[in-house]
Formats: structure tokens, C-alpha cells, sequence
């Protein structure tokens, strides 16, 4: 019942944008957040935001990437410049239950920069 529905991935020239949205529903979340997974690297918490409703990010993409949500829509974006072919990775969506504490994962969405 529970569903994520990524789209906005694919393919960009170094210093190109996308912008990656994710739609869930199903269920109640408290939080919304955005990974990533290169080939052979593990995956990575890259934006999210914070329980007092800030946000953060990982160092590598700080003053690139911006995380967004839209809670009548219940979407969270990510919006992505200044993209670098070290950003090519499948992007993941991920929502935590309010009441379970589980996490969500939507499908992955691939995203690849080339120089």
C-alpha cells in the first residue's frame, strides 16, 4: 500500500540541472528524505531534513543541491545544479513512518552526469 513514486533522473552534461520529485503515499511520514548509491560505494544520505524542519545536506553537494517538500502533495524534490559526474548515482527517495519508525524506499531513479 505504501508507495514511492520517483521521476526526474536522467542524463545531464556537467553543469546541467535536473530536478528529482518524489510522491508517496500510503501512509503518514515524519520525515522525507533523499540517498544515493554509486556503483560499488554504499549509499548515502544526501539531503534531509531536520525534526526542526531545517535542512541538510552532505558536504559534497552543499550550495548545489536543494531539498524541498510540498506537504499537500506529500513530495519531497531535489532540486540539483552545478551537476558533477562524481553526482552520478541512482538517487533513492526514502520516507519514515510516523507511527512504525520504518523506512520507505521508492524504486531509485539514475541519474548520470557526463563530462
Amino acid at each position: 500500500q505504501v508507495q514511492l513514486v520517483e521521476s526526474g533522473g536522467g542524463l545531464v552534461q556537467a553543469g546541467g540541472s535536473l530536478r528529482l520529485s518524489c510522491a508517496a503515499s500510503g501512509a503518514i511520514f515524519r520525515t522525507m528524505n533523499w540517498y544515493r548509491q554509486a556503483p560499488g560505494k554504499q549509499r548515502e544520505l544526501v539531503a534531509g531534513f531536520t525534526s526542526g524542519g531545517n535542512t541538510n545536506y552532505v558536504d559534497s553537494v552543499k550550495g548545489r543541491f536543494t531539498i524541498s517538500r510540498d506537504n499537500a502533495k506529500n513530495t519531497v524534490y531535489l532540486q540539483m545544479n552545478s551537476l558533477k559526474p562524481e553526482d552520478t548515482a541512482v538517487y533513492y527517495c526514502n520516507a519514515l513512518s510516523r507511527t512504525s519508525g520504518l523506512g520507505y524506499w521508492g524504486q531509485g531513479t539514475q541519474v548520470t552526469v557526463s563530462s
